[in-house]
């Protein structure tokens, strides 16, 4: 049984749709999968059980990257196509049977649309395969020690979703503080590659020893299995994000001008935190602007995430 899985371009839609594919995997245990997805968001399926091919599927201009996967995809029979980005792809080429998303003006959250594709009543956790190498690589950037361990999300796709770094730095201050919750505990930095800059602030204000700065130092698959060794995980709406609530781990994610009731961290030990403003008074503000390169995260404050992780840990 051959099913192919047409994801996102996104890394974060893509953690978000690796609980169907989990759900396929399960449910049809003689299938072989081909993998479809972003270049960017590709690698998180390297490790899938039954991987028969992973296709990155760079965007091309007049969209001729869908006719590149046409090309891959015409030549074999196929039992099951579940096509996330809702493309021509999926009817042009011979399945027995397809499921395709269909974009929704909805208030639920993406993973609730994304389930209803394959008519499950229960949305579906995001699940992320490792295999030993990964897991020998993390053993090794994150030694085990008494200490607890907390991970640091402080970049995103752009500057209006990030939160102050300096801000960053007081959480984990107050977070690691013989009063907090954490006292003495180790910090791990997380991010992609270009985005150390960014950090920098943050990382000059851990206390020698006690930081690990793994931006833009590992693979997607990696991060994950580091991610597996933190007490807590915060940081902003980002594919990161989505990747620690997948890991299980207790996750906060930040937001500010993107929608928490759609991109929240799901899961049982994730919840997402503001500062007053709504999405809508964020985009609504005069002088608004997605590409002037500021942050419009400055609403939320150190003591408003503070409570939020308290809320967290309370569960």
């Amino acid at each position: 049984m051959k099913v192919l899985f047409i994801t996102s371009n996104r890394i974060g839609d893509a953690i978000l749709s690796s609980g169907l594919l989990g759900w396929l995997v399960d449910h049809y245990r003689d299938a072989t999968f081909t993998i479809a997805a972003g270049p960017s968001a590709a690698p998180l399926f390297m490790d899938i059980p039954r991987l028969d091919n992973l296709i990155p599927l760079p965007k091309q201009p007049y969209a001729r990257h869908w006719r590149t996967l046409w090309r891959a995809c015409v030549p074999h029979t196929w039992e099951l196509v579940v096509d996330l980005r809702g493309s021509a792809v999926s009817w042009l080429i011979w399945t027995r049977a397809r499921a395709v998303y269909r974009p929704q003006f909805s208030e639920e959250h993406r993973l609730v649309q994304m389930a209803r594709v394959l008519q499950l009543d229960q949305p579906p956790q995001p699940r992320i395969w490792c295999s030993g190498v990964r897991w020998d690589r993390a053993s090794h950037l994150v030694p085990e020690t008494d200490r607890p361990l907390l991970a640091f999300g402080p970049a995103a796709n752009w500057c209006g979703k990030q939160w102050p770094a300096n801000r960053f730095a007081e959480l984990a201050a107050r977070l690691t503080s013989p009063s907090g919750p954490y006292p003495g505990a180790g910090v791990m930095l997380m991010g992609g590659p270009g985005e150390e800059e960014m950090a920098q602030p943050l990382l000059r204000a851990i206390p020698p020893g006690r930081a690990i700065d793994l931006i833009g130092r590992v693979d997607l698959l990696t991060a994950y299995a580091c991610l597996r060794k933190a007490a807590l995980y915060v940081g902003n709406d980002s594919g990161l994000m989505h990747l620690a609530a997948a890991a299980g781990i207790p996750t906060l994610g930040l937001f500010g001008p993107s929608r928490e009731v759609h991109y929240a961290p799901w899961g049982p030990n994730a919840m997402a935190v503001r500062g007053p403003q709504s999405f809508e008074d964020i985009i609504g503000t005069p002088g608004y602007d997605h590409r002037s390169g500021q942050t419009y995260m400055t609403g939320l404050s150190v003591d408003r995430v503070c409570q939020a992780v308290s809320e967290l840990l309370a569960r």
